[in-house]
């Protein structure tokens, strides 16, 4: 092959590469585009603020909300949707613990708001929480009996007697650590028929008369109407627990997701808070 055969060929295949360059750079290039798109807003073109072009706050908020909030998250959570049309709130409730551990696997949340900051501490430590985590309630132990309360209890004291058969929440879920603490601030030792893995879990065994009394929230007694009954007792002034809220993160929509958080430390959202049991911060 000539010279100048062979530098045809060489001119050719430096060509081919040059086109297969560009056309990879090319790709990229759109890559990067798309993925500046999508950082900025949704598949539905919502900006990840939460709000929309016109300045309206849009999108999904995501709260994980210990399970003894229910009731009045779930309250605060249509006042919300029905101020701010184009929102939706969705709930996910259960022990702090567990939604704690969650959150820290990567679970996608906008909002934490726990039943004690033990486990708010444990989404902090790992660097999800985005700020300072700000208490907005407290909330007090109380006895849940049978409608009528058959067994007489009047104490703390009093759930230690032989025969009867008491649930108390796990001690890794914040009612079950608060429930111990009562207990060891009267000196009583209490072995309970089950522990269970949040106080709906704890009530609902009362409820359904699989156990005589359950030492829960004063909120969720209240929550339960008339299917339980409620007895106070000193000790509980010991064991009150704070409840801190924070915005995570991995918030999508953050507008929308603060706007949430500001509803339940506003005046409004104490009124349903408190109107529940909950004590103010």
């Amino acid at each position: 092959m000539t010279r100048s055969v062979r530098r045809t060929h060489r001119s050719g295949r430096t060509t081919r590469r040059t086109r297969r360059t560009l056309q990879v750079a090319g790709a990229g290039i759109a890559a990067l585009l798309a993925l500046s798109a999508c950082s900025g807003s949704d598949s539905s073109g919502k900006s990840s603020s939460g709000k929309d072009s016109s300045g309206k706050l849009s999108g999904e908020v995501t709260v994980f909300a210990a399970a003894s909030l229910k009731e009045s998250f779930t309250t605060l959570g249509k006042e919300f949707e029905q101020a701010h049309p184009g929102t939706e709130v969705t709930f996910s409730f259960g022990g702090s613990d567990a939604l704690a551990a969650s959150i820290t696997g990567g679970a996608p949340a906008d909002v934490f708001a726990s039943a004690s900051p033990k486990t708010m501490k444990v989404v902090t430590d790992a660097g999800d929480a985005a700020g300072t985590p700000a208490t907005f309630v407290r909330n007090q132990l109380e006895i849940a009996t049978l409608p009528g309360n058959p067994d007489k209890i009047a104490s703390l004291k009093d759930l230690t007697r032989s025969g009867l058969k008491v649930v108390l929440c796990d001690k890794a879920v914040p009612c079950g650590a608060a429930a111990q603490k009562a207990l060891d601030a009267g000196g009583l030792e209490l072995t309970p028929v089950s522990y269970e893995e949040d106080v709906k879990s704890a009530l609902n065994k009362v409820v359904l008369k699989e156990a005589d009394a359950a030492v829960v929230y004063r909120t969720d007694v209240r929550a339960a109407g008339a299917k339980v009954e409620g007895v106070d007792f000193p000790e509980s002034a010991d064991a009150v627990n704070d409840y801190p809220i924070t915005l995570l993160k991995g918030a999508r929509h953050t507008d929308a997701a603060e706007a949430f958080i500001a509803l339940v430390r506003s005046a409004e959202g104490q009124k349903v808070l408190t109107g529940a049991g909950f004590l103010e911060p």
